[in-house]
């Protein structure tokens, strides 16, 4: 124990010391201010993305019918696509790129670039498209990996995000629009097959195979969405648009033997598909308008308690401490230090006795130690909900491996991965631990059940 003579003042509690704390909270801020801008920029993203679905659909229509069918449609798909596209670029602009130095995460930033470099040479796609050079298969391709591209960005908003909250919204936006995304998939690739009027089992295979996705994600979606969006999907999954949608399912599985059908009945499948992938649209609405509410929410919360920071620090004392050791991380037993250290700790009495002598130390230390505690509990919730986000990185570097080793396409390499999900009784992310596993282990004979 310190004795009075050796106890340091209060006016020891440096200058410095207290701008860092004051620091801390400042980069708090700022992180969160970022994270809100990276908000704005995701739903920005959104609504491209769901332009770019509906245009990707009647453009397979317009394609597979030779030019006869939904050329209006796909032009008025083609005029709101380039509007939701202006509006990224000018958020974009806006947010990273009037100032000299550019403020962002470098991953989100390559993300948007590689995006953004694809969206500059859609009027390449579509005068392919207008002028019949392109196939169906071709565009729908095309279309695909630029949304593709689109949901990194997401995806890359809910990695790098900071706060749990936000960050599970996030993720449950990320995949309710990576399942819209498969629903999207679905409706052209029914589009295609109703045009061409006949589908086979590969094909049948495929939409079964999207179908199948589009539950893992919805299922994600609900573990990390609240109530109310949970209660609007399971609207959705009753809702009159599903049961058409499940109707046109079971013809198409009836055909699959290659029947023909009436090329007109594409209409009505793009129809029925796209009437549920618009409500899927409005529960994602409801999500971002919750993200940007959130998001705010967190900066005004953090600049409040940055006042009441400054406040405190403002109001501790600096006259002389009378006795005891001043509550400091030197003198705090219950802060870790010297291992098996078995010698006898301040109990809480006398705890208690000093704090009444050293309310200045102890505020000060107080602060200090709720800030520490506030971002220990933030990362822990924090990995929390990133375990989907390092699942969904687990799953496309299996299918990686697995398109590597046995040539197969995304969709084939999925489709097997789902497939052993499905015999071992297990989920999807601990068959592709297994791959990976197998993988880093050099034993390509054991992957052999992966093979189909």
């Amino acid at each position: 124990m310190l004795t009075d003579s050796d106890t340091p003042p209060a006016s020891h509690l440096s200058d410095v010391t207290k701008r860092f704390l004051l620091a801390a909270k400042h980069a708090e801020i700022h992180v969160l201010e970022q994270l809100s801008s990276n908000c704005r920029i995701v739903i920005a993203v959104k609504h491209v993305v769901h332009a770019l679905q509906r245009e990707r659909g009647a453009s397979n229509i317009y394609i597979a019918s030779k030019g006869t069918r939904f050329a209006a449609q796909r032009n008025t798909h083609i005029q709101s696509a380039i509007a939701a596209e202006d509006n990224l670029r000018s958020q974009l602009k806006s947010l990273f790129l009037t100032n000299k130095t550019v403020d962002g995460n470098p991953r989100l930033l390559s993300s948007v670039t590689l995006a953004l470099q694809g969206i500059d040479y859609l009027p390449v796609l579509r005068d392919k498209i207008s002028s019949l050079s392109l196939s169906a298969l071709e565009s729908t391709r095309a279309y695909c990996r630029l949304v593709a591209g689109l949901l990194t960005v997401i995806f890359e908003a809910a990695d790098i995000a900071s706060d749990p909250t936000i960050t599970r919204m996030l993720v449950a936006l990320f995949n309710l629009m990576q399942g819209k995304e498969y629903a999207g998939q679905e409706r052209a690739w029914g589009a295609i097959g109703f045009a061409e009027t006949h589908f086979d089992t590969r094909l049948c295979d495929k939409l079964s195979t999207l179908q199948q996705a589009q539950q893992h994600h919805f299922s994600v979606f609900n573990e990390f969405s609240t109530k109310p969006q949970r209660q609007l999907l399971a609207q959705l999954d009753s809702s009159p648009a599903s049961h058409d949608v499940m109707q046109l399912r079971n013809m198409i599985a009836q055909l699959a033997d290659g029947s023909p059908i009436a090329p007109e009945i594409s209409e009505v499948w793009f129809d029925v598909a796209t009437r549920r992938i618009d409500a899927m649209e409005d529960i994602e609405d409801t999500l971002t308008e919750g993200l940007v509410k959130a998001a705010k929410r967190k900066v005004t919360n953090a600049q409040e308690e940055m006042t009441n920071h400054q406040r405190l620090i403002e109001s501790f004392s600096d006259e002389h401490v009378p006795e005891g050791s001043p509550l400091t991380l030197l003198f705090d037993p219950s802060m870790p230090g010297l291992v098996d250290d078995h010698s006898p700790h301040i109990n809480g009495h006398e705890l208690d006795t000093q704090a009444e002598a050293l309310s200045a130390h102890r505020s000060f230390y107080d602060l200090l130690q709720g800030q520490a505690q506030y971002i220990k509990d933030m990362t822990k919730e924090l990995e929390d909900a990133k375990r989907a986000i390092t699942e969904h990185k687990l799953t496309d570097r299996a299918k990686l491996i697995l398109m590597q080793q046995f040539q197969l396409s995304e969709h084939d390499a999925y489709r097997r991965l789902q497939k052993q999900a499905m015999n071992e009784n297990a989920s999807l992310a601990s068959i592709a631990q297994k791959v990976v596993d197998i993988a880093q282990q050099s034993r390509p004979k054991s992957a052999a059940k992966y093979r189909g």
